[in-house]
């Protein structure tokens, strides 16, 4: 766990992030099934989405108890 927040902060911003990825979600299949011209803010929200998804591993990753074996 991150030594500066605590497990309590650590999940509030977790579902922070899971909120944002599932608007990016809902934001990228309503261009797409518009069928957007606007590509680039497509690229940048894809590339967005991605990025939540990364946050959101590590910060799962710091949550799960540290066992030695």
């Amino acid at each position: 766990m991150s030594q500066y927040a605590s497990e309590a902060d650590l999940r509030e911003r977790l579902i922070e992030l899971k909120q944002e990825h599932r608007d990016l979600d809902a934001a990228i299949d309503d261009m797409t099934s518009r069928g957007t011209t606007d590509q680039l803010r497509l690229v940048r929200l894809k590339k967005r989405k991605l990025q939540l998804k990364d946050a959101i591993t590590r910060l799962e990753s710091e949550l799960i108890p540290n066992l030695d074996a």
